[in-house]
């Protein structure tokens, strides 16, 4: 279970989040909604430990784990992982590379044996034909010159391989035409598992309607003043952020 009490935190001393509480269960999928400037992409960082984000107040639990006292290395050996909004590239290094350097080093932290370059190559090869990628961008660069479904897609790849417990989605539909979109859906709810908690962050419905959400959460000036189910969604949509106020 994500636990998040009280959160306050911000970057170069200004504050985002002020007072953010939060509980994702495993075997659920919740959507965290809200304008731009809310407070949602610096949730994501915080969860992850990026070093331009300080926290100033409050506590974050994962799966009974103090998740602040962890580096992000540590947190991501612990099972968190974040699909970025604008995902890095990275000349020189190859996505087969990138992903057996990240695998074999989670394995590692887990005291299991690392793939052999054999093993590994059929694993990922498999993995890429799940999300519908050409098996040669395993050997492109990673990201670069990639376009905006491909690396989106690549993220959900990286998930799908890495097989994380909580998955942090940022924005992952920023960009995506109708037919990327369907099968990054189709790669996150692949995922969705009784051992698995998911945090989706998005600003439209049409992501949510083929990922749909046990819990929908509104974030307004850092702090969560709606929660409910699906429906709340098309009651954004209609309504808008402006006139959503804690009921």
């Amino acid at each position: 279970m994500l636990k998040i009490e009280n959160l306050h935190a911000g970057s170069e001393g200004h504050e985002i989040l002020k007072g953010l509480s939060l509980t994702v269960p495993l075997g659920q999928v919740h959507a965290l909604m809200g304008p731009n400037g809310a407070g949602k992409s610096t949730l994501s960082y915080v969860l992850a430990g990026h070093p331009s984000y300080q926290v100033t107040q409050g506590k974050i639990e994962w799966q009974g784990k103090d998740l602040l006292a962890l580096a992000p290395e540590a947190r991501a050996a612990a099972g968190v992982f974040l699909a970025f909004q604008y995902p890095v590239e990275i000349a020189g290094v190859t996505v087969m590379n990138f992903l057996n350097t990240a695998l074999n080093a989670q394995r590692r932290a887990r005291g299991e044996k690392p793939l052999d370059v054999i093993s590994m190559a059929k694993f990922l090869r498999q993995r890429a034909q799940s999300m519908q990628l050409d098996e040669a961008i395993l050997k492109r660069p990673l990201n670069v010159g990639f376009s905006g479904g491909e690396k989106k897609r690549n993220e959900v790849l990286q998930m799908a391989v890495l097989e994380p417990s909580l998955c942090v989605l940022d924005e992952t539909d920023s960009g995506l035409d109708i037919d990327a979109l369907r099968i990054v859906a189709d790669g996150v709810n692949a995922m969705r598992s009784k051992d698995r908690a998911m945090l989706i962050i998005t600003h439209y419905q049409r992501l949510l309607d083929y990922i749909r959400p046990d819990h929908v959460h509104v974030l307004q000036k850092g702090r969560i003043i709606r929660t409910g189910d699906a429906s709340l969604v098309a009651e954004l949509e209609e309504k808008g952020y402006g006139d959503m106020h804690a009921p």
